[in-house]
């Protein structure tokens, strides 16, 4: 049941100011920081998990949809950040230091499904002691095992949890179609081979797979990446465009256009106008983004700080909210949201530290 908001836009408005304003006091100098290094992508997942939170509040737990608007139009862009920046970072970890496919598999898998099975855990056992409320035994080894193959908002254990299933997904396919030799040809066999599967008739939720295919190009995207980024070949390229960005005049140039990019995508999304034209755009999107965080001289700690937890926030956020988000019902908007990512901010440490040591 979706909960209503007094004064929506105002109280977006001082949403905004705060928000903008903690951005503001967490920018920090980038000189000498690697051109795409690992402080860039977690400011990058710490963006995309706020733009799915903000989304998942204004369009599903909130009735009037102009609360945190226009923050809470990017949820399809972030899901796609996720799942570019982890083929990105997979690919890097294995041109450098290839894994045999079960070393892979206990490295990597663990690492997904450990936090995973914690937040499902905790959150079966909190829906029977506190609401009364229990699941399958179908639903509940389905979720141990990974598979998630529906996702309604307010009746599954987790609905966010169909994107689990699909970068479990290509988890799996990763280390078997991933050769350093040949490593450019990974992209396009990893989207052939998901574009295949997703043909077969799958026992999922039809929504489900309209998400699976909406966001299927957007991990073989980052393993192209990726690979274009460490590719010796590349290197003159690589050494001209940060000529090019070192050029202030040039570089205020492409950021302008970015951010004009970013911002005609954001609100023209293509949504209701097909699949692949929402995808499309969704990507562009993406890269716009992508551009202007590598381009600018500065960094966001504040996205850093959520991207250091994003995995863990993205577990647990829609569960706390779906279940306990009447409290906007008592408290103004702005504080709730502040207070909200506050919280998600100290479980997603917790859920962290708990299974990473």
């Amino acid at each position: 049941m979706q909960i209503s908001v007094d004064n929506a836009q105002f109280q977006t408005i001082i949403f905004g100011i705060f928000f903008v304003f903690g951005q503001i006091l967490s920018l920090r100098s980038t000189i000498a920081k690697p051109f795409f290094g690992k402080s860039r992508t977690e400011e990058l997942k710490g963006f995309a998990i706020l733009a799915i939170i903000f989304s998942h509040i204004g369009y599903f737990l909130v009735s009037d949809h102009s609360f945190l608007y226009p923050f809470s139009i990017l949820a399809g862009v972030g899901v796609n950040l996720f799942l570019f920046l982890s083929g990105f970072g997979l690919t890097l970890s294995a041109l450098k230091d290839p894994l045999p496919v079960l070393d892979f598999y206990k490295k990597r898998l663990s690492k997904l499904f450990l936090p995973m099975w914690l937040v499902v855990i905790l959150l079966i056992s909190a829906d029977f002691i506190f609401l009364n409320r229990s699941y399958s035994g179908l639903t509940i080894v389905q979720a141990l095992l990974g598979f998630f193959p529906y996702a309604d908002i307010f009746k599954s254990l987790d609905s966010p949890l169909w994107y689990f299933s699909l970068i479990f997904f290509y988890y799996l396919i990763f280390p078997l179609l991933f050769w350093k030799r040949f490593a450019y040809l990974c992209p396009l066999f990893l989207w052939l081979v998901a574009y295949l599967i997703l043909k077969i008739n799958l026992p999922i939720n039809p929504d489900v797979l309209n998400l699976y295919r909406r966001h299927l190009i957007a991990f073989p995207l980052g393993v192209l990446f990726a690979y274009m980024y460490t590719a010796n070949n590349l290197d003159f390229v690589r050494q001209q465009l940060k000529k090019i960005f070192l050029t202030n005049y040039l570089k205020y140039i492409l950021a302008t256009l970015a951010l004009l990019i970013f911002a005609y995508f954001s609100v023209n999304s293509g949504v209701d106008k097909g699949r692949n034209i929402e995808q499309t755009i969704s990507v562009i999107t993406m890269f716009s983004i992508v551009f202007i965080f590598t381009i600018k001289g500065f960094e966001v700690r504040l996205f850093n700080l959520f991207g250091k937890y994003s995995y863990a926030i993205y577990l647990i956020h829609w569960p706390i909210l779906s279940r306990y988000g009447f409290i906007y019902q008592f408290i103004p908007g702005y504080l709730v949201t502040l207070l909200y990512l506050l919280i998600f901010l100290i479980l997603g440490w917790g859920i962290t530290k708990v299974t990473e040591g």
